[in-house]
């Protein structure tokens, strides 16, 4: 009976060195399926990333050709400005339709609203904090926009999307000066191939009052646009999905209570005049303005699915992609000096999509590299040292038998 009852154990309980290979074997299984999960999810955010990266692209090489279109037409740029401003009240309804769809905790409208409200403060967005956050935002939203559409119609859509590129850069200057930025060597020089590829740039058409207009009005849009970001994370911190679709709706209520009436007097004042309401290519207007929408969707929400790099990096693609459609729909001329200028300004774009600790990450990648070398070389000479004794031990049979 004992040793039944010892069978019966042994069956039930296996040995210590059993116990062993089956948790390390359940254990690696759990990695493998970690690594796998893990693999798959990476997969997906990059599949994602290309997606988005296309749709960027598109949507701000589309709206920047769309734009130069409608101004053969209808040559009104802020009137445009307005216009597509007003589609930002958009975001936060769409923003609920995704949330009535993804969110398990479901909620009336009017209870996200107040939710994402309270990134205004305490009081939520009361009168006084939208004169003093939303308005002064509104106003850079409406700048840079403005800025931009009106350096298009005096230079090319290439020279102005590259320009804008350099909008990175000044974001890296004003953030090391206001919001005391870790201090990054690459980054200047980044902005330094930002502000060289201006002058060339500038250079290249010859320095005639035209082109350096719309240099200067592209220059203009980027900079507000930096300040835009700084002030925002200077001024609010950092907003949420909800709070920051909420934040773009509301500045198309501000686009629509207090800038109305700019268009209005620059209608009345023949600055910007249509003879009527028929002659305006409302199709181009719309078109324009739902590509802007996307693009700024796709900037704004895109960052939920895949990386932020691989987002920023359709705003450089879109700059071949106007050069292509400059150089089939207008008299561009592609010399090396504007060569080189786009070459340095997207250099310089790339430099600062770097992460901040890409210098942490060079120097341990090198660390690694130099120990592997160390550890091979010792055990290529380690075979070389140990075949010497192996062959003169090999060797001293025959000699002996010989001898016999």
């Amino acid at each position: 009976m004992i040793r039944a009852c010892g069978d019966e154990r042994s069956r039930e309980s296996p040995a210590p060195a059993e116990a062993q290979m089956q948790a390390g074997a359940e254990g690696s299984g759990r990695v493998n399926r970690c690594c796998w999960k893990c693999s798959v999810m990476q997969l997906k955010k990059f599949f994602w990333g290309v997606a988005v990266v296309l749709g960027v692209c598109s949507s701000w090489s589309g709206s920047t050709q769309l734009a130069k279109l409608t101004f053969k037409k209808f040559d009104a740029p802020f009137t445009l400005t307005w216009f597509a401003t007003n589609w930002n009240f958009l975001f936060f309804p769409l923003y609920y339709l995704g949330h009535v769809f993804k969110s398990a905790e479901k909620q009336s409208p009017k209870q996200r609203y107040r939710e994402c409200c309270r990134f205004f403060g305490d009081n939520g967005l009361t009168l006084k904090v939208f004169f003093t956050k939303a308005a002064p935002f509104g106003v850079l939203w409406t700048l840079t926009n403005y800025l931009y559409l009106h350096a298009i119609k005096k230079i090319n859509t290439t020279d102005v999307s590259v320009l804008f590129c350099c909008n990175k850069a000044f974001v890296f200057l004003l953030s090391w000066i206001v919001l005391r930025d870790r201090f990054m060597g690459v980054r200047i020089v980044a902005a330094i191939f930002a502000i060289a590829g201006i002058v060339m740039m500038t250079y290249a058409d010859g320095f005639h009052s035209h082109s350096v207009i719309g240099i200067a009005l592209v220059v203009g849009s980027a900079s507000t646009s930096a300040l835009y970001k700084v002030l925002f994370k200077l001024l609010l911190g950092s907003a949420k999905f909800g709070e920051a679709a909420l934040f773009l709706s509301v500045l198309a209520v501000f686009n629509v209570l207090f800038v109305t009436c700019i268009p209005v007097i620059l209608y009345f004042t023949k600055v910007e005049y249509w003879s009527s309401f028929d002659v305006i290519p409302w199709g181009n207007l719309c078109g324009f303005s739902i590509l802007l929408l996307t693009f700024n969707i796709l900037l704004n929400f895109g960052i939920a699915i895949t990386y932020p790099t691989l987002i920023s990096l359709g705003i450089v693609l879109s700059v071949p992609v106007n050069a292509v459609v400059d150089h089939y729909m207008s008299e561009i001329v592609f010399n090396s000096v504007r060569v080189i200028a786009i070459v340095i300004i997207g250099l310089g774009f790339l430099l600062l999509l770097l992460p901040e600790e890409w210098d942490v990450w060079v120097i341990k990648l090198l660390t690694r590299l130099k120990v592997r070398k160390k550890e091979e070389i010792p055990e290529g000479n380690g075979d070389i040292v140990s075949g010497l004794p192996n062959k003169s031990r090999r060797t001293r049979p025959s000699m002996s038998s010989f001898a016999h």
